[in-house]
Order: structure tokens, then C-alpha cells, then sequence
């Protein structure tokens, strides 16, 4: 789980670089609440990137609009996923399936579903 999808590609690198050829399946936790950035860092030991603090900065304090911009920045993050080749992502949508339903509303026709 990760904010920064440089970190995902430098550890891919790294680990080609050793010939380690195992799937690498990314984890996208959208952040929908600002109060879930504190335990979002402790889970993935990850910085948040200033984008994304920005983000939580200008949006945090309003249910709603984080939920659309939090939403907003995982899609923009599994975007850029797939347009630099990987083709399966793993999203923590913490017991609420509207997250990940509203991803994939935003992907559909990326995915072609």
C-alpha cells in the first residue's frame, strides 16, 4: 500500500534487478476521511506525497469532499498503474463496496468493463 506510485516502480525495479519475477500486486487505499490519514500512514509505514497532503489539507474536514477527491486521487493513482504496465490492482475499500464501486464507475472504460 502506497501513495506514490514512485515507490511501487522503484521496488519493481529494484527487485528485476535481483531476478525476482513474481507478480507484484499494488494495494490502493483510497482516503475518504480525513481522520483515516493518521492510521493509513501507520498501516503502510508509507509517506504521503504533497499532493495528496494538499489534498487532505484543503478537503479533509468535509465528509463529502473528501470522499470525491479521495476517490479521485485512487483512480488518478490506478491509472497511472495501468498506463505504465501493471495489470492488477488490490483496493482496500475498508468494508465499504461503494468505494470500489465508484472506482471502477471512473475506470470502466479504461478496463473495458
Amino acid at each position: 500500500m502506497f501513495f506514490d506510485n514512485n515507490i511501487l516502480y522503484s521496488f519493481l525495479y529494484k527487485i528485476r534487478e535481483f531476478g525476482i519475477t513474481v507478480p507484484v500486486i499494488p494495494g490502493i487505499m483510497p482516503i475518504t476521511s480525513g481522520r483515516q490519514v493518521e492510521r493509513a500512514i501507520k498501516l503502510s509505514g508509507s509517506f504521503m506525497p504533497e499532493r495528496f497532503k494538499n489534498l487532505v489539507d484543503k478537503f479533509g474536514s468535509d465528509d463529502k469532499a473528501m470522499m470525491q477527491a479521495g476517490v479521485a486521487y485512487a483512480t488518478d493513482q490506478i491509472i497511472d498503474l495501468y498506463a505504465n504496465g501493471i495489470s492488477h490492482v488490490h483496493i482496500y475499500s475498508m468494508n465499504k463496496p461503494e468505494i470500489a464501486e465508484r472506482i471502477m464507475a471512473n475506470l470502466s472504460d479504461i478496463l473495458g468493463k
